[in-house]
């Protein structure tokens, strides 16, 4: 049997629908006037797209959300760290507009959004490049012939260590225990992560800075606890990856 996770990173789909309800005609105007502004292009091939050059002031790092569903999470980061650059990722139309709105509406200068699958985006960013990745309740893909479109699997971790600096963090959050089983076991094993779990209970309980997203509030409503897991990259011993 072939390995699954054995695939290009853009062959697979790792999400399923891209719209939904029409959007209201205030997020209507938001995604029409400041969209263009803020969405960050794929770039072509061979060329490498250097994230800090995408925000009008110098940053003093660049964190990163993959699938930010409704942007709660990115737009609070945002806001509490100006210092940062932020780029978000998310193929559901109506999460992207939510996000631009609430950008909009704070007068954020730090965030670019990618509104399509960010991972052919990913491929042309350099190496260490990012301080933060998060991956906060994706899709968990439960059924065994979809593993291959769940977005931790062993070729994104070495696209994420690549792109992650020393000590750079990986924050995975998910309410599914399936997908809980899953990151552990290919993510404990991956050379350049470490797991940073140092008590039985650290990962039920939120990290510090983490901020509760809509779909996380209703999973807590509907008694599924979520389990938030924080791993390290660990040094490069040689310069590789």
């Amino acid at each position: 049997m072939s390995d699954p996770n054995a695939v290009r990173t853009e062959d697979v789909r790792f999400y399923g629908r891209r719209k939904g309800k029409p959007l209201r005609a205030g997020r209507q105007a938001a995604m029409e006037r400041r969209l263009p502004d803020l969405a960050i292009p794929t770039p072509g091939e061979g060329e490498t797209l250097d994230p800090a050059a995408l925000f009008p002031e110098p940053k003093r790092a660049v964190w990163l959300e993959i699938g930010f569903g409704g942007g709660e999470h990115l737009a609070a980061q945002a806001t509490a760290h100006p210092d940062v650059g932020f780029i978000g990722g998310e193929v559901f139309e109506y999460g992207v507009a939510k996000l631009v709105a609430a950008v909009d509406d704070a007068g954020l200068t730090n965030v670019r959004v990618h509104p399509d699958d960010i991972r052919p985006v990913l491929e042309h960013l350099p190496e260490a490049c990012l301080e933060r990745i998060f991956v906060l309740f994706p899709d968990p893909w439960p059924k065994s012939r979809h593993a291959k479109r769940r977005m931790i699997a062993p070729r994104r971790l070495d696209l994420f260590a690549r792109l992650l600096a020393d000590g750079g963090l990986l924050r995975v959050a998910s309410d599914d225990m399936g997908y809980i089983r899953w990151t552990l076991m290919h993510t404990t094993v991956h050379p350049a992560f470490a797991w940073t779990a140092r008590r039985p209970d650290d990962w039920r309980r939120p990290p510090a800075d983490h901020v509760r997203t809509r779909y996380e509030a209703k999973a807590l409503t509907q008694g599924r606890r979520p389990v938030y897991l924080d791993f390290r990259r660990r040094a490069r011993a040689d310069g590789s990856s």
